[in-house]
């Protein structure tokens, strides 16, 4: 028996190859398949099982055209009421690849109809080797349970059961292999480490650590972060089965004053994708900022409406190529055109364009030192602005910012600022969209403004594995 784990950092989502002398399956893949598809290749395994713990939120799963691409059946959980071809599976049902058992545990609380496949290795032993747990139980913490509103602690209570009553029965050493690491959004203190065990976990998850079952729905339904936007739609194009991506046809490249006529349909959006410095020098009037060197696949799913198509503003066609993948992973597959040239073709057409002026820690600090009358909008989440923060900074989480700045003078002077200036690219972004002429952002964020010294280090941006004992080291800014 060998499992291979393929991890996509953007989404922090893991898939896996379970695999024994000539027969694999593939758990919860992702929606680009190529890479099962070279990897049982290499192994010589031929794809029978297309296994899926849940309808996944965050991402489109691989299913639909990894079953189109191989004929392999595709297990879901029943109670899901997939639209699509598929076998359905309950507790206690057991199938076999070659010598491994794979037996189906329901494990609600991260969504309704959540699944783990708990695997016997035959060959080897009676006792479970291995649980594909999906968003149940992960390295260090546990799935969220408040993705659909009004059954939160039902969810949650749920979720305690299917920890403690199910999966923490198993064995010790039993191998935990989740579908998300640190960075998801499934999940609020993933650890690092992309595998673990049983005991491990028993002994070192704080979630589990929690004695008390109302305390432990306490803990996962109050302070949680918002969920992005794509959470909703995701699950139900999943349910539904997703578009297969050779069904779906590649950016257009427009010449500069084409690019500009479709740009003001107001079906269509223009995302320029550049780092945010670039946008910050020149950009399409209008244009959402997202770096595609940021967390570009999280923040389109959350920030784009899903009803209008998108107008990239790249660097290269290659960028075309890598911002459209990253775009159909989180369900956003009207992608049109391209501006053909990027912007050094618009400006050579003598287009009128927008820039953001970029601050440097130093010239912030000056700014806010000569009490001149501005507005300091910190874009990071609630939890990053309490642990350090500007002074008289506002914190407005930057999803939020799309309807909180009509809270906001658009004729006063505006700073955007966060951890690195990506998201603050992001929320400048969309204050000029709203009518603000008078933004700035502040290049390298917080990071930045403190190693400049104008604010104690900050511990959770120069060790983002920092545990959370360190968090007491760290004061506000003044």
């Amino acid at each position: 028996m060998i499992v291979q784990q393929v991890f996509v950092k953007g989404i922090a989502h893991s898939s896996y190859l379970l695999g024994g002398d000539k027969f694999c399956a593939v758990i919860d893949p992702s929606r680009d398949v190529d890479v099962y598809l070279d990897m049982a290749s290499d192994m010589g395994w031929k794809i029978t099982h297309i296994l899926e713990t849940h309808l996944h939120a965050d991402f489109i799963s691989g299913h639909m055209d990894l079953m189109k691409g191989t004929g392999a059946n595709i297990f879901v959980p029943g109670s899901a009421n997939c639209e699509f071809d598929a076998v359905g599976v309950s507790e206690g049902d057991i199938f076999e690849i070659e010598d491994m058992s794979i037996r189906v545990m329901e494990t609600p609380g991260h969504t309704p109809e959540h699944v783990s496949y708990v695997v016997t290795d035959r060959a080897r032993g009676v006792e479970p080797v291995c649980v594909f747990c999906g968003d149940t139980l992960f390295v260090g913490d546990v799935g969220r349970p408040d993705l659909f509103p009004g059954k939160a602690e039902e969810l949650a209570s749920e979720l305690y059961d299917s920890l403690h009553d199910k999966l923490l029965c198993l064995p010790d050493f039993c191998e935990v292999y989740p579908a998300h690491g640190t960075g998801s959004l499934c999940g609020r203190a993933m650890a690092a480490k992309r595998s673990s065990t049983i005991g491990y976990e028993r002994l070192y998850n704080h979630a589990l650590n929690i004695g008390e079952k109302a305390e432990f729905i306490s803990s996962l339904t109050n302070e949680m972060l918002p969920a992005p936007d794509n959470f909703k739609r995701c699950s139900k194009v999943n349910a539904t089965g997703p578009v297969l991506l050779s069904q779906l046809a590649s950016a257009e490249a427009l010449p500069p004053l084409e690019f500009k006529k479709m740009s003001e349909d107001t079906e269509n959006m223009v995302l320029d994708a550049r780092c945010y410095e670039a946008f910050g020098g020149r950009h399409v009037p209008g244009a959402y900022s997202i770096d595609i060197n940021s967390n570009f696949a999280t923040f389109s799913g959350w920030l784009l409406p899903e009803d209008r198509t998108i107008m990239l503003v790249v660097d290269s066609p290659d960028q075309v190529r890598k911002a459209s993948l990253w775009l159909h992973r989180v369900g956003l597959d009207r992608i049109g055109y391209f501006l053909e040239g990027g912007m050094a073709a618009w400006s050579l057409a003598g287009l009128s364009t927008q820039h953001v002026c970029q601050l440097s820690a130093e010239e912030l600090h000056d700014l806010l030192s000569s009490g001149e009358e501005l507005v300091l909008i910190d874009v990071r989440s609630e939890a990053e602005h309490r642990e350090g923060h500007i002074q008289n900074s506002i914190n407005i989480p930057v999803p939020e910012l799309r309807n909180s700045h009509k809270n906001l003078d658009p004729d006063t002077k505006t700073v955007v600022i966060c951890g690195s200036g990506q998201r603050s690219s992001m929320g400048a972004s969309i204050l000029q969209q709203n009518g603000f002429s008078d933004v700035y952002n502040v290049a390298g964020g917080m990071t930045g403004y403190n190693a400049a010294g104008y604010g104690p280090e900050c511990i959770m941006c120069s060790l983002p594995w920092a545990v959370s004992g360190d968090r007491d080291k760290i004061n506000k800014i003044k």
